[in-house]
């Protein structure tokens, strides 16, 4: 074969999507929260599109208003570099300008409104106040001490290198931390700084390792602490082993007497920094609602405010009707109009393709939410793709970090779609089912003497399922068992 270089013609079929249909299949995509966070954008940005708060708890009220100047001596502000902020100052009081825009939509009062700010201004006094982190909490101690400056910088530069989110541990070496060339009084300085560090609060702060953070903490207050110190100088690995005879023999302790030091240093700390880490969980929204219908059946609700409330302006409507406006300005709202259409369409194709998957899922999965986790049925996208008529990975972007409200509670949807086998009569059974069996096996097994991985995959074999004993190992491990050795209670034979 000839290899050249050369320009060639070519014919041949290619699939391009459009940008329209790039963006929808994103919004399909997006979880709730960033959904609206999309719509936000579009409503600082489009004067066009607006938003109805309808609140049917609250009663309507009327809408006193000033004397209106004439909407045609306003200019329409066409600004694409900008977020056209004229145009939404005059879009806030536009209920005072052009009182019929709104058509028959409930109107807010000024005294409600007033109202409404005085709750948000209570609601942003009330907002907790940033916590100090970690570096700053040392810091404070180290300030509250007469330290020289040079120790103090030293002191600085190593708390700069502790991170909550890895327990506080100093993972650098102290000459890590120093120029090159430094001479041995500099070290001697960033050993005295560390020790200084390692003596504040938390305890076991800035510690090199495991075993150093815990001796940090023991001291003469702490019940049994020189047979804890014993555990932790020499045996922390033959207590993650549950290596109690051996640890017997080589200390002379009792078996009562390892378990209460055990016990003492189960009590410390081995992530001193974790308080200072931001573990508040975000706050979920669902997309869809589950619900019993009067038949007793599963039906989902997608859903909607305040996304639903969204609607095209009609004084801009109005305005580009009137024939009074610019070529640029008209085009402008034609640009305005086609994208805030869009974007309404975009979102109701969303809605409805999540609620026609979500009840496929709900009618598959009717036995889970009947009874509970050791009903759920093995299930795959293919198959919601096939009964709902659309591509699988249009099922894929449906339920990508998405939530269902359901009566057990909210389960991203996505948890429904699990793997699965059959037992010896035939019947479908998901890998969670097995999972929950091999767990009741292990909480019902005489710890004395614990079932082995092979004892366990012949008991999950004579109850009919089909698995082989690596596949034990890995959901062992998944569901955090420890293995037969470490769940072993030496209580009988060492007592």
């Amino acid at each position: 074969m000839r290899l050249s270089f050369g320009q060639h013609l070519q014919q041949k079929q290619t699939q391009i999507l459009a940008p329209r249909m790039i963006q929808s299949m994103e919004i399909l995509q997006l979880p709730v929260t960033a959904l609206l966070e999309r719509v936000e954008e579009e409503l600082r940005e489009n004067p066009v599109l607006e938003v109805a708060a309808n609140d049917p708890e609250m009663p309507e009220e009327s809408f006193e208003t000033e004397p209106t100047r004439s909407a045609e001596t306003r200019e329409l502000v066409v600004d694409e570099s900008g977020n056209n902020v004229d145009d939404f100052e005059r879009l806030v009081e536009l209920d005072r300008d052009v009182p019929d825009h709104f058509d028959d939509r409930p109107r807010v009062s000024s005294n409600r409104v007033q109202d409404s700010l005085d709750q948000q201004h209570d609601l942003m006094s009330n907002i907790e106040d940033r916590p100090e982190s970690l570096h700053e909490y040392l810091i404070h101690q180290l300030h509250e001490l007469d330290i020289a400056p040079e120790l103090m910088a030293m002191c600085e530069r190593i708390i700069s290198t502790l991170n909550p989110a890895t327990g506080g541990y100093l993972r650098v070496s102290l000459e890590d931390l120093l120029p090159a060339d430094h001479p041995p009084e500099m070290l001697e300085l960033a050993r005295k700084a560390l020790a200084m560090i390692q003596s504040l609060d938390p305890p076991g702060i800035a510690a090199r390792d495991l075993r150093e953070c815990l001796l940090l903490q023991i001291d003469e207050s702490l019940p049994m602490h020189d047979e804890v110190r014993c555990l932790v100088n020499h045996h922390l690995e033959d207590l993650r082993d549950n290596r109690i005879p051996l640890i017997q023999r080589a200390t002379g302790y009792t078996y009562d007497q390892i378990m209460r030091a055990w016990e003492q240093l189960r009590k410390l700390n081995p992530k001193p920094a974790g308080r200072f880490t931001n573990s508040r969980a975000p706050a979920i929204t669902p997309d869809v609602v589950v619900y019993k219908d009067s038949d007793g059946n599963y039906r989902v609700k997608a859903e909607e405010a305040p996304i639903g409330n969204l609607y095209i302006s009609n004084y801009y409507k109005k305005r580009h009707q009137s024939g009074q406006l610019t070529t640029e300005e008209r085009e402008f709202l034609k640009r305005k109009y086609a994208s805030a259409k869009w974007l309404m369409e975009a979102i109701e194709q969303r809605r409805n393709t999540v609620a026609k998957v979500a009840q496929e899922i709900v009618t598959h999965q009717k036995a889970f939410l009947d009874k509970g986790p050791e009903h759920l049925l093995p299930l795959k996208m293919q198959q919601i793709a096939e009964k709902v008529g659309v591509h699988v990975t249009t099922v894929s972007r449906a339920v990508d970090e998405k939530w269902m409200d359901t009566p057990r509670g909210l389960i991203p949807m996505k948890r429904f779609f699990v793997g699965g086998t059959q037992t010896d009569e035939g019947e479908d059974v998901a890998w969670d089912r097995v999972q929950i069996e091999l767990k009741r096996l292990v909480d019902q097994e005489d710890k004395s003497d614990p079932l082995s991985d092979e004892h366990l995959c012949k008991e999950l074999q004579s109850m009919g399922f089909d698995v082989a004993r690596r596949t034990i190992a890995k959901y062992r491990k998944k569901l955090g068992i420890l293995s037969s050795r470490q769940r072993r209670d030496w209580s009988k034979e060492l007592t």
